[in-house]
């Protein structure tokens, strides 16, 4: 009897906190409506399965519990109850498949005036690629991959010259206009999502995943990594702007194309502005590398320590150790981060590739915001008076 009452309260209450619970799917902005239908039509059939089993062997427990004087039958099998289950087994698995194989198929199915745009993945960082006024997207191979060309676009394809970059973590896209997503992973698996596109696909290093929707809600969405993809994969995130189509066109030649992203940097003058370019390219390194996806420079929190007044100050290793951030300790962490690690901190920072130039322009950028003690002052400075 116990059980019986457990299993019917179990029963009530998974009813309960379905109908109840305030988690519920993200709005839907995309064409994707079958990927809601589906999951609805799989959340019925195993709901009425989950209540039908449940609810028969409470039943069972009730119609045949143990009674003084009764002996249960043996009966080997029943081929009627098994043809009656076999029938309505395959009914509910055809129901739950069929769907699913229709939704499969119009998945695969790229529209015909869908615009490419490649999405490259890297931890922990999106980039975007968009062809030009050629149309197509040019050549990239992983071998070419650098600091100055971290897409890998191939110079020597004259397709990839127009192609428009996008090296941070926001996309742009205009409304109502099918997208063919072209995904590519220069390190571990990655998964390009959306929830409320519901479109998404694994993004496998060493080859071209796609899919496609149509972004028909204006909005600012979050795009977040659904394959675990190492330590800093909850910070892996970055956002989709769908907007009308002369704000997306207006936002699209602002951005820089591969033959503007290649071109020789202007000539500087002497003594100040050569400092100021070093610190313009170790800006550019920092986005490249993806350092900014766990770095801030304006003090706030995440995954590593922000660069906001980090060169000067005095830093706690999780061995109880202390070091002055310096140049040489910054040049020392990155060649080899795995050394030692910051006291509140995890060790999750990968060793990155960077020529003894590299290196002295990203430690610039770093000098660039400040000291504790100038940090400190210009918040002294800031502060009302009272």
């Amino acid at each position: 009897m116990v059980m019986a009452v457990a299993l019917v309260l179990m029963v009530v209450a998974s009813l309960l906190f379905h109908f109840l619970s305030p988690w519920w799917l993200t709005p839907l902005a995309s064409n994707w409506r079958q990927m809601d239908d589906t999951l609805t039509i799989t959340l019925v059939v195993t709901a009425v399965f989950f209540v039908a089993i449940n609810l028969f062997i409470v039943y069972t427990l009730l119609r045949f519990r143990h009674r003084e004087g009764r002996r249960a039958a043996y009966q080997p099998d029943n081929k009627k109850l098994e043809h009656w289950l076999i029938v309505a087994t395959s009914i509910a698995i055809m129901g739950l498949l069929a769907p699913g194989l229709f939704v499969y198929a119009a998945y695969v199915t790229v529209p015909a005036n869908a615009l490419d745009v490649e999405v490259v993945g890297q931890q922990w960082q999106w980039r975007f690629r968009y062809p030009g006024a050629g149309g197509k997207l040019g050549r990239s191979s992983i071998d070419l991959v650098s600091a100055a060309n971290p897409f890998g676009i191939d110079p020597r394809d004259p397709a990839g010259q127009d192609n428009i970059l996008v090296n941070n973590n926001e996309l742009h896209l205009q409304i109502n206009q099918p997208v063919r997503m072209l995904l590519r992973s220069q390190d571990v698996l990655h998964d390009f999502y959306v929830p409320p596109f519901r479109a998404r696909m694994n993004m496998v290093p060493g080859m071209v995943t796609s899919f496609w929707f149509t972004p028909n809600k204006l909005g600012r969405y979050e795009v977040l990594c659904a394959q675990l993809c190492g330590v800093g994969h909850s910070g892996m995130r970055g956002y989709v702007v769908v907007e009308d189509a002369a704000s997306f066109q207006k936002w699209l030649k602002a951005q820089p194309t591969f033959a503007q992203a290649m071109a020789p940097p202007a000539p500087v003058a002497a003594g100040a502005a050569t400092g100021e370019a070093l610190v313009a390219q170790g800006k550019a390194l920092a986005e490249s590398k993806a350092c900014v996806a766990c770095h801030t420079v304006d003090g706030s929190p995440r995954v590593g320590p922000t660069w906001k007044g980090l060169f000067g100050k005095t830093e706690t290793m999780e061995n109880g150790t202390t070091a002055t951030v310096d140049e040489t300790y910054l040049k020392d962490f990155i060649r080899n981060p795995q050394a030692r690690v910051v006291k509140g901190f995890a060790p999750m920072m990968p060793k990155i590739e960077m020529s003894d130039a590299e290196l002295e322009a990203l430690v610039a950028y770093i000098k660039s915001y400040g000291t504790p003690a100038a940090t400190q002052q210009a918040q002294q400075q800031s502060a009302p008076s009272r």
